[in-house]
């Protein structure tokens, strides 16, 4: 027959009032943003173009 485990609760009480929103803001997780890539891309090959054209102008 399996034993029973009763799960505990334990409450840390804090010194003073804290603002919700750090808990949500804590568990978020910094990285680098996503889908400018081809933009970018694309900004860079006018760029290298119109540089090119102009090179070759009289």
């Amino acid at each position: 027959m399996p034993q029973r485990i009763a799960a505990v609760t334990v409450t840390v009480q804090t010194l003073k009032p804290r603002n919700p929103l750090v808990a949500a803001c804590r568990m978020r997780r910094a990285g680098r943003h996503r889908g400018n890539d081809a933009r970018q891309q694309s900004q860079r090959d006018l760029r290298r173009e119109i540089d090119r054209l102009r090179a070759h102008s009289p």
